[in-house]
């Protein structure tokens, strides 16, 4: 199979689909590998990594995109590649379908066949592509608000692990998943005083076990929200619907109970947010103020820190890379039902729940597409 590998143009998007190391498996099992000239860099990948185990470097995006039938991405395509889908492709990346209807309509109209890395779902639900990315962005979201914090930025001046005779900050979790956890280690190793709320009873006992003593844990509800985030220094957003909308848990008339200078990290901006006033922004930019309380909504926060997300990304999608370059993408998902999840749109139809009932289209069942 001809596999190719985009540089990504997002702005600040850092992060390779594919390392040597995997190109390499891949020319090994006599695929044909191309990928865009210093698609790597970012990551600390040259192309002469990449050429050196027997991959081509491609000297243009229009020279990667037409030559593959496999793209493999990080991010969703963006609209100036848009262009270049077509209906013979297969595209493996982040897609968020569901926060995105312009992306979603365009990518019908393509008539590509799109496998969406945070809807491979395991039968335990757990969703191997988006764990590792889910890691980095709860462990930088705590980094990021830390400095947000400071009176430089326009935050309260308030060092989130205090000092002894001074109280630490504290930070409010909405979510105890997989970015929640991630989130609330770092606040607590930092000294902070963390509050944690979750729907999940079965999930909040379990935090209970692992967590340490400096984090508490809350059942999330309208009322206990407004209360933890009424005296909350820092807020992360950490909550998730597999390939949906995240839900709306902070209205813009919650913001006025905010201490001035607080901030809000909403990790969830990528599937719609769940603070109704944030809206998605870049490294170059990433806050913004509204109603005196700071907003971080950077989209790819993974893409901050490119070697660590691209070694972490890699390990976790590679194995599902070379499924599909060895099988074909039909007989890949009917071989392994986690790689089915991830089908989210093919032959300009939706096949994925949330992407359907975001948009109010109509749903096909995947299996129907694999005979």
């Amino acid at each position: 199979m001809r596999i190719g590998v985009p540089k990504e143009i997002k702005v600040n998007e850092n992060r390779v689909a594919l390392v040597p190391a995997g190109a390499e498996a891949l020319v090994s099992a006599g695929h044909t590998v191309v990928v865009e000239q210093g698609a790597g860099e970012g990551s600390g990948f040259p192309d002469e990594a990449y050429t050196s185990i027997g991959a081509a470097i491609g000297p243009t995006a229009d020279a990667v995109w037409a030559g593959a039938e496999l793209i493999l991405k990080v991010k969703e395509p963006i609209e100036p590649e848009w262009k270049r889908i077509r209906r013979d492709h297969t595209l493996f990346t982040y897609f968020h379908f569901a926060a995105d209807e312009k992306l979603t309509q365009a990518l019908l109209a393509s008539g590509a066949v799109c496998v969406a890395y945070e809807t491979v779902q395991l039968p335990n639900g757990e969703l191997p592509l988006l764990t590792p990315m889910s890691e980095v962005a709860g462990r930088m979201a705590v980094q990021e608000g830390a400095k947000y914090l400071e009176k430089l930025y326009g935050g309260r001046g308030v060092l989130l692990g205090g000092v002894p005779g001074v109280a630490p900050a504290r930070v409010v979790i909405l979510g105890g998943g997989i970015v929640g956890i991630n989130a609330a280690k770092m606040a607590a190793g930092m000294g902070a005083l963390v509050t944690v709320l979750d729907l999940s009873l079965e999930r909040l006992r379990y935090l209970a076990d692992v967590m340490p003593p400096n984090v508490l844990l809350i059942h999330s509800n309208r009322h206990n929200i407004l209360e933890q985030i009424a005296t909350a220094d820092l807020v992360v957003g950490a909550v998730l619907v597999t390939g949906a909308k995240a839900p709306r848990l902070i209205r813009r008339e919650d913001l006025k109970h905010m201490r001035p200078g607080s901030v809000i990290v909403d990790v969830a901006v990528d599937q719609g947010g769940c603070v109704e006033t944030i809206h998605p922004t870049t490294h170059e930019n990433p806050t913004y103020v509204v109603d005196g309380v700071i907003h971080y909504g950077v989209a790819n926060m993974p893409g901050g820190v490119p070697r660590t997300s691209t070694l972490a990304l890699t390990n976790a999608t590679f194995p599902y890379a070379i499924q599909l370059a060895n099988k074909g993408w039909k007989q890949a998902l009917t071989e392994n039902r986690a790689l089915l999840k991830g089908l989210n749109l093919v032959n300009g139809r939706v096949t994925y729940p949330g992407v359907a009932e975001a948009f109010g289209l109509k749903y096909d069942d995947p299996t129907g597409f694999l005979a």
